[in-house]
């Protein structure tokens, strides 16, 4: 394929991000922009999402919308609007999510934590899904984000955020399974350590010891760099994965090797 039928995958069509001004958010919409896509940045903050919007590639075509993802309501509003502002909605990337500042250590683990972690990174992906899919022709695309936390024990994440993160992978599958016959396809990318933000900072407080065993784990010896979750996310959005749906991609170094 010449570079200049990748740079068109997504022209004419619009990709709505969640956690879309988080590092690797910003990254995906970056991406989808650079490829041609108008992208509606969802996060928290409107001020964050409107400068992440602002210094995206298209001319100003792309805007900043602050939503809670769980708020069911709010999510269908926004959804009917980015269609309203953008014309259309072919692609939704559902970055929003994570361990959220919650314990790690069971002991220290309370309600409220188990309801913000499964409210977010469940209710808010089933959500946005619902919402969006109502809005998609064929052709559109959904691709979820679950994680290496959900698909084996992981050193650096809790219990309720390992069981939110395998309950998207059911999400993926039988939602794919619902949509299929409307010509819209959904799929999920399960990231491995990408260190940015918390992870981060949750990383560098473990004892050297730790982080080694977490590093000698990766068979490819080495953390991944943005590009490396941002490529294919975009991949399982474009026509190039027009055949695959119900799917869990593993962006993880080897660390994980499903049978």
């Amino acid at each position: 394929m010449e570079m200049t039928g990748r740079q068109e995958r997504f022209a004419g069509r619009v990709a709505v991000v969640t956690g879309g001004s988080g590092g690797i958010g910003r990254a995906v919409c970056e991406g989808f922009a650079a490829e041609g896509a108008a992208v509606a940045v969802v996060d928290l903050d409107q001020a964050a999402c409107d400068a992440t919007a602002a210094g995206l590639p298209g001319g100003g075509r792309s805007r900043g919308y602050a939503v809670d993802v769980r708020d069911r309501d709010a999510v269908a509003s926004l959804m009917a609007q980015v269609c309203d502002e953008l014309g259309r909605l072919d692609v939704l990337v559902t970055l929003a999510g994570g361990s959220l500042g919650t314990p790690r250590a069971l002991e220290e683990i309370e309600p409220d934590d188990v309801d913000l972690v499964v409210d977010v990174n469940v209710k808010g992906t089933f959500y946005c899904a619902q919402a969006a899919v109502a809005q998609m022709g064929e052709g559109g695309a959904v691709v979820t984000v679950s994680s290496i936390g959900g698909r084996q024990p992981s050193p650096v994440t809790g219990v309720p955020y390992a069981a939110s993160k395998a309950a998207v992978l059911g999400l993926t599958r039988r939602l794919a399974r619902e949509v299929g016959p409307r010509g819209i396809r959904v799929n999920a990318v399960a990231p491995g350590l990408f260190l940015t933000g918390r992870l981060q900072a949750m990383y560098d407080e473990m004892p050297a010891a730790e982080r080694q065993e977490v590093l000698g784990a990766i068979p490819l010896s080495r953390f991944p760099e943005l590009r490396e979750i941002v490529d294919p996310t975009l991949f399982l959005a474009s026509p190039e994965a027009s055949y695959v749906t119900g799917v869990v991609l593993d962006v993880n170094g080897g660390r994980f090797m499903p049978l």
